[in-house]
């Protein structure tokens, strides 16, 4: 733990923050150079690279967005939150909450980076640690450049010490996600990751290639790549689940957020419209519990699920959103709509045995089997199976949801979302020239 301490302060010092540049200098410590050119540094640094994700990442990627879609409420008197509560245009360029959004993704990326980079020269000599290094740094630069297309419509792709990274529209962004998936891919088929690199970076809860794949259906289906997507998906073995771990000395970023600080709470009915829940749906007691406090003329429910233990693991992704993307990329790739609706079907019946616990013991589907139909379906079910998995926002975009008003303040609680996108930070455009126009919603 005290290397990797060590190691997590050399590489927030030498990564982007924000396209700034900051310099801290531990005489104790090894130098960056020490640990970028070492076997047990680069090693070291996917650890790292690993729990950054995990913990500061996580917050950021699953708090902000949540907000925004009304998965959270903001309950604390914190001015950062209660602009993220209000939304619309009264969400600031000084936010704090989509700066920590905007930085930790930039933070992981620069890691990531370093790691790609080091590599091939310091690991030329061992092909099975170098490929697993490698495509350890691949997924988390996409992840890291996935969760920015989540909630900007521009943003770097590579990392610039000098504080002048360019800007790429999100779709060309995602499309560099998907290559360096594509490219991790075959690393690892190249070359299988030595047991060293298993034991000690994925620790045995980390299925690499699972994730590789899952997270390829997902900015595919992003992209509206449908074909490449439902390939993916269906390279994903559902029975096994990759998660976060986390101790009471990394703790649980939802729990201590939710649970220790205060800051939110969880809607009622995962904050979906109410035509969009079914009562019956075990979801809803998977994730949330009584008891019900009203805030502001709103329920607020006892947040249960992945967040309510300080040591509660996190999915990396939620098994049955593979499922629910073959039945999106089936819809709108014009497949055949009773395959479509095998996938929806599977996620809506099962009663048990989920890799990661979310069951939903529903009765299978019985409405309208229509294109359309069935699309609001899987939308619906994604709205429960991935409750707070960071991915509501994409979803109301990418399937149509009604977009918030652009003139009122705050945003009325019966919009599903508060925002289209966020932003861009101050702390950005003061140092960062190419800084585009932020949107106007």
């Amino acid at each position: 733990m005290k290397k990797l301490s060590i190691l997590l302060m050399l590489c927030s010092a030498t990564v982007l923050f924000n396209s700034c540049k900051l310099e801290y200098v531990n005489p104790n410590g090894p130098t960056d150079e020490e640990v970028l050119n070492s076997r047990e540094g680069l090693i070291s640094l996917c650890v790292g690279m690993k729990l950054t994700y995990a913990t500061s990442g996580m917050q950021a990627l699953i708090t902000a967005p949540g907000t925004t879609t009304r998965e959270l409420k903001g309950v604390t008197t914190f001015t950062n939150i209660l602009e993220l509560e209000a939304g619309g245009t009264a969400l600031p360029t000084f936010n704090g909450n989509v700066n920590g959004l905007w930085s930790n993704m930039l933070r992981v990326m620069g890691m990531a980076e370093n790691l790609i980079s080091k590599a091939p020269s310091v690991l030329e000599a061992d092909a099975a640690t170098k490929s697993g290094v490698l495509a350890f740094g691949n997924l988390f630069k996409a992840m890291s450049i996935g969760g920015l297309a989540t909630a900007f419509e521009q943003f770097p792709i590579q990392t610039n010490v000098a504080g002048t990274a360019t800007f790429v529209p999100r779709a060309e962004g995602l499309e560099e996600a998907v290559r360096l998936l594509d490219e991790a891919a075959a690393a690892i088929a190249a070359n299988a990751p030595s047991a060293e690199f298993n034991s000690r970076v994925l620790a045995g809860d980390f299925s690499l290639l699972n994730v590789i794949n899952a997270y390829r259906a997902r900015y595919n289906m992003m992209l509206g790549n449908y074909s490449a997507a439902l390939t993916a998906a269906n390279a994903v073995d559902l029975s096994v689940a990759s998660v976060f771990r986390y101790t009471e000395q990394n703790p649980n970023p939802i729990y201590n957020q939710v649970q220790v600080a205060s800051n939110f709470k969880a809607r009622e009915n995962f904050g979906l419209p109410a035509g969009l829940v079914e009562a019956g749906d075990a979801r809803l007691n998977f994730f949330l519990a009584d008891p019900t406090v009203v805030v502001n003329g709103e329920n607020l429910k006892t947040l249960k699920g992945f967040f309510d233990v300080i040591t509660e693991s996190i999915p990396v992704y939620v098994p049955d959103e593979l499922r629910l993307i073959k039945a999106e990329a089936i819809l709108r790739g014009n497949g055949n709509l009773n395959d479509a609706l095998t996938e929806i079907n599977a996620v809506r019946t099962q009663a048990a045995g989920d890799p990661v616990g979310i069951n939903a013991n529903l009765p299978a589907y019985s409405g309208p089997i229509t294109k359309d139909d069935l699309l609001l379906e899987v939308y619906k079910q994604r709205g429960a199976e991935l409750f707070l998995q960071g991915l509501r926002l994409e979803d109301s975009r990418r399937f149509g949801r009604p977009a918030p008003p652009t003139n009122v303040n705050p945003v009325p609680v019966d919009y599903e979302r508060t925002r289209n996108f966020y932003p861009y930070p101050d702390q950005e455009r003061l140092s960062n020239p190419n800084t585009p126009q932020d949107p106007v919603i």
